[in-house]
């Protein structure tokens, strides 16, 4: 009899925008896993070039969530974190890991280390959070920056122009602080396509895909949410890289064919039943 897989998915919701679980669960659930949110905060929209949006933290509520579960007998297959908007809900979820680890199964832990893009923190972090994020990319099976938090786990100096030496320097110097595997989000080396670097297990790999024009908010979560959730079900962090990107792209593409409002996320909804396939398939 088939056991379901779980992933124990810590992130903040936001009742807008199509970010952190309201991504990860739907994408999550399509694979035929079962998703356990954690909740950190939740908010009326994610707050990308969005204002006046409502803010309630539920960093309170973060371990308890994970101590009744252990206290059930529940343990994740994976451990899946995103955006952490305190160095306490960071420590937590360092916390968490070791609470599962003395289970005696053996857990995947993906890292998203959300805090800084276009070679600056977001707001509200400070020059201290970098090495809380870092004490916990250590943590990580696999960890899933983009270029900016790259730069910034591995000590690199941030700069807008780079070719593929740069790129593979970087992976190189991220693997002192990933246990597995790396993949680096957002590597474009011209205008026309963009995708990621996948490094492990002594091999690096390159996917693109097309570039559209614009900023489509939450693609890094649905990209994340695709990666882990196809590795949990057993497919290559490569294999699985390449699912991310296409699935991700799909969405982006209907997004800027329908014209609509990219703060509000990216019309992913309707290629779900595509990741069904691919989680039949790697089963």
């Amino acid at each position: 009899m088939a056991v379901i897989k779980r992933i124990a998915a810590i992130h903040d919701i936001s009742g807008v925008g199509k970010c952190s679980l309201t991504a990860a669960i739907p994408i999550i659930s399509a694979f035929g896993i079962e998703c356990n949110p954690v909740p950190t905060a939740v908010l009326s929209t994610h707050t990308g070039d969005i204002s006046g949006y409502t803010f309630r933290d539920l960093s309170d509520e973060i371990l308890p969530i994970c101590r009744h579960w252990r206290s059930l007998g529940i343990c994740p297959d994976t451990i899946y974190s995103g955006y952490l908007g305190s160095e306490k809900q960071v420590d937590d979820v360092r916390k968490i890991i070791e609470l599962f680890s003395g289970s005696g199964k053996e857990t995947f832990v993906a890292v998203d280390p959300a805090m800084a893009d276009s070679g600056i923190l977001y707001k509200g972090f400070s020059g201290s959070f970098i090495g809380k994020m870092t004490s916990l990319c250590k943590q990580a099976d696999l960890i899933i920056p983009n270029i900016t938090e790259a730069c910034m786990i591995a000590g690199a100096p941030y700069t807008e122009e780079y070719d593929r030496e740069f790129i593979d320097s970087l992976a190189d110097g991220l693997h002192g602080f990933s246990k597995k595997y790396v993949v680096i989000t957002g590597v474009s080396f011209d205008d026309k396509k963009i995708g990621c670097c996948v490094s492990g297990e002594g091999r690096r790999e390159y996917y693109f895909t097309e570039r559209y024009p614009g900023t489509y908010y939450g693609t890094g979560d649905i990209f994340a949410s695709v990666l882990v959730s196809s590795i949990t079900l057993g497919s290559s962090c490569f294999e699985s890289a390449r699912t991310a990107l296409d699935f991700t792209a799909r969405a982006i593409k209907k997004t800027c064919d329908e014209g609509t409002d990219t703060r509000f996320g990216v019309a992913f909804e309707k290629f779900l039943p595509l990741l069904a396939v691919t989680g039949e398939e790697t089963e």
